[in-house]
């Protein structure tokens, strides 16, 4: 059985999320040929290495390109957008989920219904991004499960289009809300896990907890953007978990099953 952890003991965004899945393996040419089948413009993926504290990964940057021809997009426009788009079923299931879990968040924590909620300025184009590349990486990749550490955020006050924030941000801890997923919070004077990364992680992994004890195959770094003293990156491990007779092996800690569980399988 294929497992895929991630070590969000840096945190977790969406960028990290794409260059870590691209890092691991994910061909470059196949991910932007699938990317390209969301038919949205106006923007290039910029996909470089880069070193942090010593430690190469892949740092990936949406650079927006046509700004003003962007339009507006609420999840009512993101849901439709993807269901035109000729990406795989999969993918557009597991990209749908994540936005549609976002956005009940974001609803809760400033008023109005999940469909009207606006995915930031500049169309969205970001989220869409970052996002959808995850559900396309996850649908390449097929794990027969995923599973993640805990997750680790900062703490302080960030400045957001509204003013200044707490962080964990409002829309994070709302996630977190009744969900059994473990937080734990560092003295980083920053964000380090944003609303997308955690959208991507509840969807996306079947229990929080240890790395199973499994031969490592593969690992990706996938850089963020915050500078600080710690890695700044999320890691993704890929390797196998089995015992002579077929069975799964026990992970060294139980996992904690959160409420939007599931193995990629069940996309």
């Amino acid at each position: 059985m294929n497992v895929l952890y991630f070590d969000c003991t840096c945190g977790i965004s969406g960028d990290m999320t794409l260059g870590a899945f691209l890092d691991l393996g994910i061909d470059e040419a196949v991910f932007r040929r699938e990317l390209a089948k969301l038919g949205v413009g106006g923007y290039r993926l910029a996909i470089t290495k880069k070193q942090k504290n010593g430690v190469t990964g892949t740092d990936v940057d949406v650079i927006l390109e046509e700004v003003e021809s962007q339009p507006p997009r609420n999840l009512r426009d993101i849901t439709a957008l993807i269901d035109r788009s000729a990406i795989s079923p999969g993918a557009k299931e597991t990209g749908k989920k994540i936005f549609r879990e976002i956005a009940a968040a974001e609803a809760r924590v400033h008023g109005g219904e999940p469909e009207d909620v606006t995915f930031h300025e500049n169309g969205a184009v970001d989220s869409i991004v970052d996002i959808v590349g995850t559900a396309v990486c996850l649908d390449l990749l097929k794990p027969d499960r995923v599973c993640s550490s805990a997750l680790h955020d900062g703490s302080g006050f960030i400045r957001c289009r509204r003013g200044m924030i707490p962080v964990p941000v409002p829309a994070v801890m709302e996630m977190l809300r009744g969900s059994g997923i473990p937080l734990v919070q560092t003295a980083v004077g920053t964000e380090l896990v944003t609303p997308t990364g955690m959208g991507i992680i509840k969807c996306v992994s079947g229990g929080f907890g240890s790395m199973p004890a499994m031969p490592v195959e593969r690992v990706g770094y996938g850089m963020g953007k915050r500078e600080y003293a710690g890695l700044g990156a999320l890691r993704l491990v890929l390797g196998t978990v089995s015992e002579p007779d077929g069975a799964p092996v026990k992970t060294t800690r139980p996992f904690q099953e959160p409420k939007c569980q599931r193995s990629f399988a069940d996309a």
